[in-house]
């Protein structure tokens, strides 16, 4: 489990990962920090990080949490459709979303923000909780914005 709630605004995580990724142009370090500040200051979440694109599949990054699958293909889970419908998938209920992937019995919700530059997806940031119906439309759009901070960083 994540560190207990501290108190940080999604402004204030923002500015964290900025300031991280601003010093940094590698990107595996910029995603194996990015994974840690989220799981530490994202109350509870139960998993944080990124799967990258190789070949065809999306394969495990950086990560902060239990052991994970280490492969997904595209279009399975909240992984696999993230990467092929190129949008955020913010799922409520991960057991009632079809062919969903229990890397972790623990998790009831999940989001999953793509990975896009220049049209071609890199991979995705997934972030789990084992609370149903944990994230909304400010988690979102500050992951959303996470994302393009790596991205404007040199991955």
């Amino acid at each position: 489990m994540s560190a207990p709630d501290l108190k940080l605004t999604p402004a204030d995580i923002l500015s964290s990962i900025e300031g991280l990724v601003a010093a940094e142009s590698d990107p595996i370090a910029n995603m194996a920090n990015i994974a840690a500040v989220l799981f530490e200051a994202l109350p509870r979440i139960n998993w944080a990080g990124f799967y990258l694109m190789r070949g065809n599949e999306l394969v495990l990054g950086p990560f902060q949490g239990r052991v994970a699958c280490t492969r997904i293909a595209i279009g399975r889970g909240v992984c696999g459709t993230a990467a092929a419908e190129r949008k955020t998938q913010r799922i409520d209920d991960v057991h009632s979303f079809p062919g969903h992937i229990a890397c972790d019995a623990a998790s009831a919700s999940e989001i999953v923000v793509p990975l896009i530059r220049d049209g071609v997806v890199l991979g995705v940031l997934d972030i789990d909780s084992p609370e149903t119906a944990r994230f909304g439309d400010e988690e979102q759009t500050m992951l959303e914005q996470v994302v393009a901070l790596l991205l404007r960083s040199g991955f």
